[in-house]
């Protein structure tokens, strides 16, 4: 119990370590950028009181191990000085910002007009603000780290605008924000709390299939469904993470925003939006409500505790599919509701169920951790042969190290010294490019191995994929041709429900699932967030005619009133 409750109180402090203002206060507040909003902030959270011996170290080997792995290495400083005087910026004074991926730059010109008094008093306040108490007044450490990873990049004060939400990190490298890397440095600190040996892994997982699943559909409605579901799917794998270490340990994608995660962060563990959020989430009573959107991909990466590593992965793989199960019982449930029928888990139908969703979703997974690395005493890459030769199978390279290990970056970083420059020693964070490489590449070659379990299936088969028997209450309604099925389950629904079942179609437990999921996520997202929320799905016919309608808009006169057609 202590161990989960300094987890969270490590990864608060580990996230509010470096200040939101921390490239505008840089080289013009002489108390520094941790002298200020960081010490207040701490002083109120520890009732004027100190870090532990173990937070602060876990923080300092966390917020190093982030700096390693989301920016370059730069030379030591000149003699008697802290950093290089030719890779001093200060930012404030020529703030630019550099695209990640296109490098493409923006200037902001000048941001030495915020007064140092106020955006310090601005960013004290606004967290203050987020910090979340139980029932006896005592901080909750957990809810209180929540709350900071979700709200404490929002914009604390009109005048800031967005500028807040993409302040870097690092000055010198102002391609990356303040966020990702007080996130990184936090799902770093939470390894390292949760783990015995204090060694983190990176987890990568995947749902699917994909491709198959989302094509298989008979309409737009459809297809959104499946891509919908996948998304969910996905969603309560990640969620078992989530719970366990926190959103932050999830690298990729970015859960920060993502419709469904406020929804989680809300109904379920309690952490509301601070006063003045605009709330998105309950604004639109339509499917325009980004609750609507297939937000996630069906693969992601953590950081995670090494030894929990494959505990974590098969949980969420249980997870999904356990989710994925209790949703298809669901949509039968409705189904025989419909027709004046009851589900029955030891029925014919409930048989069905079980058999074709026993291996659904397909999960894959691989982990690779850090120990794979050596560090000595000091906290510095002694050794990296390990993940050398954990490399080697996937490369050809009989003369060179393989991967990052053979690239010019490590070899000029490794040696500490090139022409003059000398680097600081390497911690194990420089190695995540190498360890992502790894990791990829292990669960690329998991995925090449597809387990294959059979089933038997009788008569026809289900109108939508082709592949499964279609739900029934009685078996030998499979072996009739379409012609006599006059009184099947999906005739007797077709007449009731039109548009869950056009006349002859047949569905199997999960195409079931895809063609009533609008109408089970209509319901659920209606007593989560308690709006009237409604779906609307234009038909294929309807996006055919777009054209020619936008077309033939474009030619009537302003004045619509002189248009025979109206009148």
């Amino acid at each position: 119990m202590t161990r989960i409750k300094n987890l969270w109180k490590n990864k608060t402090f580990t996230f509010h370590h470096d200040p939101g203002e921390k490239p505008i206060v840089l080289m013009r507040d002489p108390s520094g950028h941790e002298g200020g909003t960081v010490a207040e902030l701490r002083g109120a959270l520890l009732h004027g009181g100190q870090l532990s011996e173990e937070t602060e170290s876990i923080l300092r080997k966390a917020d190093r191990w982030a700096a390693a792995a989301d920016r370059p290495q730069f030379p030591k400083a000149d003699p008697g000085k802290y950093h290089t005087s030719w890779s001093q910026v200060n930012f404030s004074k020529d703030p630019i910002l550099y695209h990640p991926l296109s490098g493409d730059t923006l200037d902001l010109l000048s941001l030495q007009d915020i007064p140092l008094k106020e955006i310090k008093a601005v960013s004290l306040n606004h967290f203050t603000s987020l910090i979340m108490k139980d029932e006896n007044s005592e901080i909750d450490w957990r809810r209180t780290f929540l709350s900071f990873w979700r709200y404490g990049p929002e914009t604390p004060h009109a005048g800031l605008g967005a500028l807040w939400r993409y302040l870097p990190a690092d000055t010198r490298v102002p391609d990356h924000t303040i966020w990702d890397h007080v996130g990184l440095a936090s799902a770093f600190a939470g390894a390292f709390s949760l783990d015995p040996e204090g060694i983190p892994a990176l987890l990568t997982m995947s749902i699917g299939p994909v491709q198959t699943f989302i094509s298989q559909a008979r309409s737009v409605s459809d297809m959104w469904a499946a891509s919908h579901l996948l998304s969910m799917t996905t969603w309560e794998a990640i969620k078992a993470v989530c719970e366990d270490i926190g959103p932050d340990s999830v690298i990729f994608p970015q859960l920060r925003g993502i419709p469904i995660v406020d929804m989680w962060l809300r109904k379920e563990m309690g952490v509301n939006p601070p006063e003045g959020y605009i709330d998105r989430l309950s604004e639109r009573e339509s499917d325009a409500n980004p609750i609507f959107r297939a937000a996630l991909p069906n693969k992601f990466t953590a950081i995670v505790p090494a030894g929990i590593a494959k505990e974590l992965a098969e949980k969420a793989a249980g997870r999904a599919r356990q989710w994925v199960r209790q949703h298809a019982v669901k949509a039968a449930s409705m189904l025989l509701e419909a027709v004046e029928e009851v589900y029955n888990e030891d029925s014919v139908l409930g048989a069905q169920l079980e058999a074709q969703l026993g291996s659904f979703p397909e999960v894959h997974w691989a982990s690779v951790p850090w120990s794979l690395v050596k560090e000595d005493s000091r906290g510095i890459v002694a050794a990296t042969t390990e993940l050398s030769e954990a490399m080697e199978p996937f490369y050809n390279s009989l003369n060179t190290k393989p991967g990052f290990l053979g690239s010019e970056i490590w070899n000029l970083i490794s040696k500490q010294a090139s022409k003059g420059a000398e680097f600081f020693p390497p911690n194990p964070g420089v190695l995540y490019p190498a360890l992502y490489d790894l990791g990829d590449r292990l669960f690329a070659s998991s995925k090449s191995v597809r387990p294959f379990d059979q089933h038997i299936q009788e008569g026809f088969r289900c109108s939508v994929c082709g592949e499964r028997e279609w739900l029934t209450l009685e078996r030998d309604h499979l072996l009739l041709s379409p012609g006599e099925r006059k009184d099947t389950l999906w005739t007797r629904v077709a007449e009731k429900k039109p548009a869950w079942a056009r006349k002859g179609e047949h569905l199997c437990g999960l195409c079931t699932l895809k063609r009533l999921w609008p109408s089970i996520f209509v319901e659920e997202i209606r007593k989560s967030l308690d709006i009237s929320a409604d779906r609307y799905v234009v038909s294929t016919h309807t996006m055919a005619l777009a054209t020619t309608i936008g077309a033939w808009l474009d030619r009537q006169p302003e004045d619509w009133s002189k248009n025979d057609a109206f009148n």
